[in-house]
C-alpha cells in the first residue's frame, strides 16, 4: 500500500520585525535620518557662529562688487562677485578643456610604448612615467611656469615670432586662431552637422560591409562627409576657417600689445602643460594596466590573421582595454580638474584664485566656500555622467 502524500503546507508570513524587506526599509531610513540629523546639526552651528560674530548669513554678497583685476579681462574690477566667479569659472574650464584630451592621447601612446618589444622605447615610457608620476603635481607647475616659461621668454621688445605666424613674450603667447569676424554658431552648426553626417555615413558602410563583404573604410567615407559640411559651413559662415594671426600693436602710449589669433598668458601655458604631462603619466599607467588585463588569446589570435601593429591596437586590443580603463579614466580627469586649483601659485585666475580675493575682501568665507564647492561640484557630476555614459556604451551584452 502507497504511503500517503503529505499535505502541502503555504508557508506563512513572517512577522514585520522578521521581514527582510521591513528590516532594509527601517535600516534605510534610520541612516537618512542621521544624515539630516548630522546636516542640521552643521547648518545650525553655521548660522549661530556667523550670528553671534554679526557677520551676514545669506548669499547677497554675490551682487556685492568684485574690486579686484582680472589678467585679460577689461573693468573687472566692476564686475560683481557673481560674475568674477564666472569668469574663474570659464578660466577652469579653459584648462581642461586642452589638458583633458591632451593627457589622454600623450597617456595612451607612453602606455602603449611601456610595452612595446623595443627596449629603448619601453624604457623612454618608463622614464616617462616614473619621472612625472612620483613628483607632485605643484612642483611640476612652478618648474615649467617659472623655471621654464617665465625666465626663458623673452620681453615684449625682444619677442620672437616663429614663422611669422606666432609671438612669444612676456605679455603673453600669441598662436594662430579662427577668423573671429565669421558667425561662430553658423560654423559650430555645421560642424555639428558634419559630425552626425559622418556617424550615420560610417554606419552606412558597416551594413554595407555586412550585407556585401565590400571594405566598409567607414572612417574614410565619414572623414569625407564631415570635411565636405566643415567647407560648407566655411564659405557660408564667412570664412570661419581663416585663420587671424596675431600681431604686435603700438598704442598711443608706447606699450605693445598683442592683438589678433589667440593669447595665452605664460601662467596658463605653464598650469596646463605641467598638469597634462603629470595626468598623462598617471592615465599610461593605466591604459597599460587595461591592456596587460586583457586575454593574450585577443593577441595571438590578431597576429594570426596577419593584422599588423597598428591594426592590432586599433581594432582588437584598445577596444577592449577601453571598457576596463573608462571607470579609472574618469578619475583622472577629475583630478586634472581639481589640480587646476594649484594655478593660483603661479598667479592664474581660476575659480581657487576668485575666492582667495574676494576672501581678502571681507566678503562672508563660509557662504563663499560653499560657492566655490558649488562649481566644483558641477565639473566632478559632468564628468561623472559623461562617463558613465561612455561606460554603459562600452558595456558588454549579455545574453
Amino acid at each position: 500500500m502507497a504511503a500517503p502524500i503529505p499535505e502541502l503546507r503555504t508557508a506563512e508570513k513572517p512577522p514585520l520585525y522578521r521581514d527582510v524587506r521591513t528590516i532594509r526599509l527601517v535600516g534605510q531610513l534610520v541612516v537618512v535620518a542621521i544624515v539630516l540629523l548630522f546636516l542640521f546639526t552643521l547648518y545650525s552651528n553655521a548660522v549661530n557662529n556667523l550670528a553671534a560674530r554679526n557677520l551676514p548669513t545669506g548669499f547677497s554678497f554675490l551682487g556685492f562688487e568684485f574690486r579686484s583685476a582680472i589678467p585679460g579681462l577689461e573693468n573687472a574690477a566692476d564686475y560683481s562677485i557673481l560674475r568674477a566667479f564666472g569668469a574663474g569659472y570659464l578660466n577652469t574650464v579653459r584648462v581642461i578643456l586642452i589638458g583633458i584630451p591632451l593627457c589622454t592621447a600623450l597617456g595612451i601612446l607612453i602606455g602603449i610604448a611601456r610595452l612595446s618589444e623595443n627596449a629603448a622605447v619601453r624604457a623612454v615610457g618608463t622614464l616617462y612615467v616614473e619621472t612625472f608620476r612620483n613628483v607632485p603635481p605643484l612642483l611640476w607647475i612652478f618648474f615649467i611656469t617659472t623655471v621654464f616659461l617665465v625666465e626663458n621668454i623673452p620681453q615684449i621688445e625682444e619677442r620672437v615670432t616663429p614663422l611669422g605666424i606666432s609671438v612669444f613674450s612676456n605679455r603673453g603667447i600669441g598662436v594662430p586662431w579662427f577668423n573671429p569676424g565669421s558667425s561662430v554658431a553658423t560654423f559650430v552648426a555645421f560642424a555639428g552637422l558634419g559630425l552626425l553626417a559622418a556617424v550615420l555615413v560610417a554606419a552606412w558602410r558597416g551594413r554595407v560591409n555586412a550585407r556585401t563583404g565590400q571594405p566598409a573604410r567607414g572612417g574614410l567615407f565619414g572623414l569625407v562627409a564631415f570635411l565636405v559640411l566643415v567647407g560648407i559651413g566655411h564659405v557660408v559662415a564667412g570664412s570661419a576657417l581663416a585663420l587671424d594671426v596675431p600681431m604686435l600693436v603700438e598704442q598711443d602710449n608706447g606699450i605693445l600689445l598683442i592683438e589678433g589669433g589667440i593669447s595665452m598668458a605664460p601662467a596658463y601655458a605653464g598650469l596646463t602643460a605641467a598638469l597634462t604631462l603629470y595626468t598623462a603619466s598617471h592615465v599610461a599607467e593605466i591604459v597599460r594596466g587595461a591592456i596587460q588585463a586583457i586575454a593574450k588569446g585577443q593577441t595571438e589570435a590578431a597576429n594570426a590573421v596577419a593584422l599588423n601593429t597598428y591594426q592590432r591596437y586599433r581594432f582588437v586590443i584598445l577596444p577592449q582595454a577601453a571598457r576596463i580603463a573608462i571607470p579609472p579614466l574618469a578619475s583622472q580627469y577629475l583630478n586634472i580638474t581639481k589640480n587646476s586649483s594649484l594655478g593660483v601659485a603661479v598667479g592664474y585666475v581660476e575659480l581657487t584664485a576668485i575666492f582667495q580675493r574676494i576672501s581678502n575682501n571681507a566678503t562672508p568665507a563660509l557662504q563663499a566656500l560653499i560657492v566655490l564647492m558649488g562649481f566644483y561640484l558641477t565639473f566632478s557630476l559632468g564628468i561623472s555622467v559623461i562617463a558613465n555614459v561612455i561606460n554603459r556604451r562600452l558595456a558588454l551584452e549579455e545574453r
